[in-house]
């Protein structure tokens, strides 16, 4: 059971600007006691003493007693005043009013974060982000041509909803309740065996809307999300592998399952142009993060779109990339560190970034073991410090897991992989000073 005094420090985390309401409110009322003592004069206090003749003592132990009991109804009436007003402004959140006005006056004066990437690396990230900061701007790849993406995108031309449904997902107000029903795969007559609820939802919501930006748009208002979510672009491009043999290979699910080693990447078409709100949430960023994800087909089709590697070169913000747990068959078998960086040199400047988070946590060959038969392992950390890319590399315990597919299997811990960003950047410099790590850890725990 938590102590008595737990719901009161609730409402007294820095920023929430009760505190000042609250001593405003005791020294109006102290106001109000000295101008009515002062009003009546001192021949009825002591009409009042001679009223009920009491020992000092007994006196004394009345007059705490009172003040206690006053002190405490006033108190309750305005964290009821409180509650009463938040539920007033949000009657379908159910969330506690100290929770919910601290999500709207503390995360919505965090740093702007703009992150990159798709597929299961980004919603991981977001999931944790979301409890520092409400002002998110996801940016997704729309390049998926497999599972029930793909089949949407062939048959109804549609862009790929399934990374953007994810993304989504894990900003929702109230994920874990969401995901059972928008995650769910029909169980239908062909054309519809398979997909998922949220993919559905999203394509009819385009046909509604008239275009898969304001369909996102929608989708967010239903889910309650916390920032927003952007697709990468809204042409209908595809991925173009170049092989290690100079043969090309077209389309997303075919480059994963190719064996040969992929040399180079580029987009079909070649130009294709970038989501104009995308660039104007690079140039406005506090914080630009890039990964984790897959190498080749969530982080460099990114980087592909007309300007976008550009954008994120020159813009002001600070900038940190997020390297992979795991290797990934078909795309960066045995490739380690290094190489990843290598690669992704190609595609963008990474001169230009300020820090690199690396995963300091050795997973156990128990737990290995299990990917054997995917033929991914450990991404090797051979970077050495300094490095040729003149990146900062930060070492810290990113290992969690997941159960993705129905197995469990390695992830970045979301909760970990927030706050190593918000201890090792200088966008959340200001908010440590405040103590507000702390303060989220409170908010998080409270019933």
């Amino acid at each position: 059971m938590r102590p008595p005094h737990h719901r009161v420090l609730r409402w007294l985390v820095p920023g929430l600007r009760i505190k000042r309401w609250i001593s405003l409110a005791f020294v109006s009322m102290g106001l109000i006691v000295i101008a009515a003592l002062y009003a009546f004069g001192v021949d009825v206090a002591r009409a009042l003493y001679r009223a009920i003749p009491l020992t000092s003592v007994t006196r004394n132990f009345l007059m705490i007693a009172m003040i206690a009991v006053g002190l405490s109804g006033f108190s309750l009436s305005l964290v009821q005043l409180v509650r009463s007003v938040a539920r007033a402004i949000a009657p379908g959140v159910t969330e506690k009013a100290s929770a919910l006005i601290y999500r709207r006056r503390i995360l919505d004066r965090g740093p702007k974060i703009v992150a990159v990437g798709g597929g299961t690396g980004l919603s991981t990230l977001l999931r944790g982000l979301k409890h520092m900061t409400s002002n998110i701007t996801a940016v997704v790849t729309v390049m998926d041509d497999g599972g029930s993406s793909g089949r949407l995108r062939r048959q109804a031309d549609v862009l790929p909803p399934g990374d953007v449904r994810n993304c989504l997902l894990a900003l929702a107000d109230d994920e874990e309740r969401l995901s059972n029903y928008f995650q769910y795969r029909l169980t239908a007559p062909e054309e519809l065996a398979g997909h998922a609820l949220g993919n559905l939802l999203l394509m009819g919501l385009e046909q509604a809307t008239g275009s898969f930006d304001r369909a996102v748009e929608a989708m967010s208002h239903v889910l309650k999300i916390c920032g927003r979510v952007l697709p990468a672009t809204l042409d209908n491009a595809q991925l173009a592998a170049t092989m290690d043999d100079g043969s090309v290979v077209t389309g997303e699910l075919r480059i994963v399952s190719d064996p040969r080693r992929i040399k180079h990447m580029t987009l079909l078409p070649n130009r294709v142009s970038p989501y104009a709100m995308v660039l104007e949430a690079i140039d406005e960023a506090d914080l630009i993060l890039l990964g984790p994800g897959s190498l080749f087909t969530s982080l460099i089709p990114n980087l592909l779109i007309d300007g976008v590697a550009v954008a994120i070169e020159e813009a002001a913000a600070e900038k940190m990339l997020i390297a992979n747990l795991m290797t990934q068959h078909g795309e960066t078998d045995s490739l380690s560190l290094g190489a990843h960086l290598r690669i992704l040199n190609e595609y963008i400047r990474l001169s230009r970034f300020d820090h690199l988070l690396v995963n300091s946590e050795i997973t156990s060959s128990d737990f290995l073991s299990k990917y054997r038969h995917e033929e991914a392992e450990p991404v090797i950390d051979d970077l050495k410090d300094p490095n040729g890319f003149g990146l900062i590399a930060i070492r810290e315990d990113l290992l969690g897991t997941a159960k993705w597919a129905g197995k469990e299997t390695v992830k970045h811990d979301p909760e970990k992989l927030a706050r190593a960003i918000a201890k090792h950047t200088q966008a959340f410099a200001q908010r440590r000073l405040l103590g507000a790590e702390d303060a989220t850890n409170r908010a998080l725990s409270s019933p």
